[in-house]
């Protein structure tokens, strides 16, 4: 494939992933990551990922900032960025070993399992500080790793918010923040190659357009149906990542 084919390619998955998270709360980086890592590094994959992660939730914040709870998310936070530390030291130092190529296969393929597992039911219930605490540290790590800790932020707000604007709100803000932390500490370290920079200016445009357009049908799409679809081609590209990567 020319380089231009290449690059036009990448426009159009960053696309359809920053869709995904306009219409569903989340989605962005597991399409994204379930493709980019074939054409590059996971660590240049993960750090464009994350980056634009910053910009996705930011264009959904400011559209549901109003339904922000601030005082159910400090443990979670908390976590988050404890998590996210630690992510930056394997990404950081480990971040070119092909061997993570596969790992992120097998973390792909968990949250396949996970998302079929979602029940359509949601009842909320208090929970132990142990839980934000735990996803929380475990969003970060994934997430910053990765670029895929949505899941364990989506179990925490399933569990404790019933009203689909604070869920949404809730998850970019805990998106943004972690995605912030990651970003300044590559950026402190180094990390941030020409090569990358390139991407960034239309990975931003492709992501305001798909989550623009996302939201438009936030109310009218089922969403099931689109993080069913979505499932499957995570399920596929962590196939193939985990065994052809």
């Amino acid at each position: 494939m020319s380089a231009i084919g290449e690059f036009i390619l990448i426009a159009v998955i960053i696309f359809t992933g920053s869709f995904i998270q306009g219409v569903s709360g989340f989605g962005f980086g597991l399409f994204v990551m379930s493709f980019v890592p074939f054409f590059f590094t996971l660590q240049f994959s993960s750090l464009l990922v994350i980056s634009l992660s910053v910009i996705t939730a930011l264009s959904i914040i400011g559209k549901v900032y109003k339904h922000i709870q601030w005082a159910q998310l400090g443990y979670l936070l908390a976590a988050t960025a404890a998590g996210r530390f630690a992510a930056f030291f394997i990404l950081h130092n480990f971040g070119e070993m092909d061997i993570l190529k596969k790992v992120l296969g097998l973390v792909l393929l968990g949250m396949v399992v996970y998302t079929f597992a979602q029940k359509p039911e949601k009842k909320l219930r208090p929970v132990p500080k142990w839980v934000p605490l735990t996803l929380g540290f475990c969003g970060g790590l994934v997430g910053g790793v990765f670029g895929v800790g949505g899941p364990f932020f989506v179990v925490y707000f399933l569990l404790t918010t019933a009203n689909k604007y604070h869920y949404t709100a809730n998850l970019q803000i805990t998106f943004l923040i972690g995605s912030l932390l990651t970003v300044l500490a590559h950026a402190g370290a180094g990390d941030y190659s020409k090569e990358l920079l390139l991407y960034v200016p239309i990975g931003i445009v492709c992501v305001l357009l798909g989550t623009r357009i996302g939201i438009r049908y936030f109310e009218k799409l089922p969403q099931k149906h689109i993080r069913t679809l979505t499932a499957v081609i995570i399920g596929i590209a962590g196939l193939n990542m985990l065994f052809f990567a």
